[in-house]
């Protein structure tokens, strides 16, 4: 495996800082249909800030960047990092990859290693993606070629918890090419791996981390909702309760992003087609989707209170990313509650200093805004969306200078010193 060269197929928030660690090691390839992102890869930018330009440059002699997938016909293992997305209906939407695997089976030879990383239900790889590569490269599963699957742990935004820094799951299609994919990760990887007896082991490991958080988030939304019918401060109740060893530490909120909101999906639909609802599951994909009308609805209830009609309103949107101090907007929450504000005809405005306009547009339409407070603009409710490092340096001056009279300060992260009501 010393001599392997690695095509990494997708250079989103997954793919490039694997790309970026196998390059200390190995020579490496990214591929991507995105033509505007290999042009700035090569310049060294990261559109993404996943990889700092320094890294980009430090490794710049191990690897290369490219949109025709002829250039990387000389490697050996090629790793797919594309996303699954759900569609309309949170049904798992394999068109990204099964494109890829159409591409890599068109340059596919004997004796290469694909391995997928991208979160899917069990059985995908080796009943969706394995036929297409045979097809496309009229080659014989693990006989002429070979897979593995190795689930993605990539956490955006977070530079403590990076890809080197958590253990990695891996597997092969037969026991020699699992004992070869795992040596290569343990290259690159310092926690190092955890290699599991099948794909389908690997496949249901990384699909049940996200739905178990999901699930336990939806928890302590659902009581959050209880507890502020009680008149009960939320955020006190789980303090206490966490003075338990054994008490899960989680805060309420919304859940978007392309992992916790969307992977629930893939396992529910692969259930549902052996014949299982799975109940709880499903629930707790009900409770988070609905936080951002919970969110709404308590905004316009404490501006009711204060005789300000939400037809017509100012409304400020501090953030609209899924996380915070990071620019990936998939999935992301916030833009429900804008729309859901939008459709009592306020007028919202959105800040987010971690997003360009030129960024947003696939994700959400009405554009953001420069810096409020760098204007003369005055809301009627400001809420307070993304805990960006921004806006925890917010201070009471600062509200005070966004507001009308008497604005409705509604804090969902739980950063604001006197909100008028906090998640």
């Amino acid at each position: 495996m010393k001599n392997s060269k690695i095509c990494v197929v997708g250079l989103g928030y997954v793919g490039l800082p694997l790309a970026a660690v196998f390059a200390e090691k190995f020579k490496v390839i990214g591929f991507d249909i995105n033509e505007s992102r290999i042009s700035e890869l090569k310049e060294g930018f990261d559109r993404t800030y996943e990889v700092d330009s320094d890294s980009l440059n430090t490794i710049k002699n191990n690897i290369s960047y490219t949109s025709n997938i002829l250039d990387t016909s000389s490697c050996n293992i090629f790793i797919i990092a594309v996303p699954t997305p759900i569609d309309s209906a949170n049904r798992p939407n394999l068109d990204p990859l099964i494109h890829s695997s159409q591409i890599i089976g068109s340059i596919l030879k004997k004796n290469d290693i694909v391995v997928y990383e991208s979160t899917v239900y069990p059985g995908v790889t080796e009943e969706v993606c394995v036929p297409v590569l045979e097809e496309s490269s009229k080659l014989k599963f693990n006989k002429d070629f070979f897979c593995g699957y190795s689930p993605e742990r990539i956490n955006p935004g977070d530079k403590v918890n990076t890809i080197k820094n958590i253990k990695k799951v891996t597997s092969g299609s037969t026991p020699e090419i699992a004992k070869k994919i795992d040596f290569l990760y343990k290259q690159v990887i310092s926690a190092g791996t955890h290699s599991v007896s099948s794909i389908k082991i690997a496949e249901a490991s990384k699909v049940i981390e996200n739905t178990q958080r999901d699930v336990n988030i939806a928890l302590i939304n659902e009581l959050a909702i209880i507890f502020d019918q009680m008149n009960i401060d939320t955020n006190e109740v789980l303090e206490a309760a966490a003075t338990k060893w054994n008490f899960i530490d989680l805060k309420p909120g919304l859940v978007g992003g392309h992992c916790i909101g969307v992977d629930p999906y893939y396992l529910t639909f692969k259930s549902e087609q052996l014949g299982y609802r799975p109940d709880l599951i499903l629930a707790a994909r009900t409770i988070n989707n609905n936080m951002s009308k919970f969110i709404v609805d308590k905004t316009i209830k404490n501006m009711t209170k204060l005789n300000k009609p939400i037809k017509n309103s100012e409304i400020l949107i501090l953030g609209v990313t899924f996380k915070e101090n990071c620019p990936d907007m998939r999935n992301s929450k916030v833009v429900n509650i804008i729309e859901e504000f939008k459709s009592y005809d306020a007028n919202v405005d959105v800040y987010d200093p971690w997003v360009k306009n030129s960024d947003q547009s696939k994700w959400y339409k009405h554009g953001i805004i420069k810096d409020p407070l760098k204007t003369d603009k005055k809301y009627d409710a400001i809420i307070v969306a993304v805990c960006h490092d921004q806006f925890i340096e917010y201070t009471s001056d600062d509200f005070k200078i966004l507001s009308n009279t008497d604005a409705v300060i509604i804090d969902i992260k739980n950063i604001v010193e006197k909100p008028t009501w906090r998640l």
